[in-house]
């Protein structure tokens, strides 16, 4: 785990700045204290962010790379149950969960996404794009590029990196405790080697397996339930008394028996 200084860092990603519904609005560090829903104002934007930088008010009916950018960030607020999808496109699923992130951060709770919630997601972020409490290094103790799963390599480190942002979105709810990660990505090998299930989602990049920490196995499963983890294991499932098993996907696989779940 590590911290990260607040600030802001130059962008070095390539087309950071977009527009969305012909008007834009700047992610400086003075338009932090505007409310989101203000009336965006045309301007020209500069960069905020080592990751990535928004240019422009997002709210629904808005789309595009930088809806899909902001859905890695809030994945973890999708309503108990609930998953939202990565698809670029800026529906009542993804206001909702703008609106869940936004009131976890003490932030006006409108939905719309705009200066104070890019702010806030730039504090929270590396400038690999991972949460500043999670890093690659735990979710992938299997290999270091990413091969020899179920999908592309890419596509694998692309589903690590939202398990990590809703693992950071459990974390904060939980009261900003560290939490233990034991492993993550499973390459066919390494899944064979420790007896994983044919079908585990660790050879996709969605899963998690976390130690008790200071929270405990069952508060882990029953928390995971609100941070769009389509599927939990833990304590009361065969194999699952030493940790607790986190992951999304498509379905819903709950079952930590001694945790009632």
């Amino acid at each position: 785990m590590r911290s990260r200084p607040i600030g802001f860092l130059v962008s070095t990603l390539a087309g950071a700045a977009l527009a969305f519904g012909g008007t834009t609005a700047s992610a400086s560090p003075s338009a932090a204290q505007a409310p989101d829903s203000a009336s965006p104002v045309t301007a020209t934007a500069r960069a905020a962010d080592g990751c990535y930088t928004w240019s422009g008010t997002l709210r629904e009916g808005s789309s595009g790379e930088a809806v899909r950018q902001l859905q890695i960030r809030v994945a973890g607020y999708p309503g108990t149950g609930n998953q939202i999808a990565i698809d670029g496109a800026f529906g009542p699923a993804t206001k909702a969960a703008v609106s869940r992130f936004q009131s976890a951060y003490g932030l006006a709770a409108d939905g719309i996404a705009g200066p104070a919630t890019f702010n806030k997601i730039y504090q929270l972020q590396d400038d690999d794009c991972t949460p500043v409490n999670f890093t690659y290094a735990e979710l992938n103790r299997c290999n270091s590029d990413w091969s020899g799963g179920k999908v592309s390599a890419a596509t694998a480190r692309a589903n690590a990196l939202v398990t990590m942002w809703k693992l950071q979105a459990m974390r904060h709810a939980m009261g900003d405790r560290p939490m233990t990660v034991n492993g993550g990505f499973r390459s066919v090998s390494c899944n064979s080697a420790v007896g994983g299930a044919a079908n585990s989602r660790h050879m996709y990049g969605h899963a998690a397996d976390l130690g008790a920490g200071s929270q405990g196995f069952c508060a882990l499963a029953q928390a995971a339930r609100n941070h769009g983890f389509t599927e939990i294991l833990g304590p009361g499932y065969p194999g699952h008394n030493d940790h607790t098993h986190v992951a999304g996907g498509s379905g819903r696989f709950w079952s930590a028996p001694s945790c009632g779940i």
